[in-house]
């Protein structure tokens, strides 16, 4: 697990089956010191965060699967809490 924040939605013309239906989000991982933590990233979003907020995000994959309702899907990140 690790915070971010949302830069932002994104849309996809062609996606992966398991992304039909799910809202994609911008994030910008962050160390503990909330500087930047490498590039910009991707996740499946289901809780409705909104740009600017603070999410925790997880890469497991156990997850992903069960909120894309996909065992294939190719998603790693998803965002599972706003931090208030």
């Amino acid at each position: 697990m690790q915070t971010a924040t949302v830069l932002g939605s994104t849309h996809a013309t062609i996606k992966h089956e398991s992304f039909v239906g799910c809202r994609m989000v911008i994030l910008q991982p962050l160390t503990v010191d909330e500087k930047p933590d490498g590039p910009p990233l991707i996740a499946i979003d289901q809780i409705g965060s909104r740009r600017g907020d603070k999410v925790m995000i997880s890469s497991d994959g156990s997850y992903a699967r069960e909120v894309t309702k996909h065992d294939r899907t190719p998603a790693r990140w998803t965002v599972v809490g706003i931090i208030d």
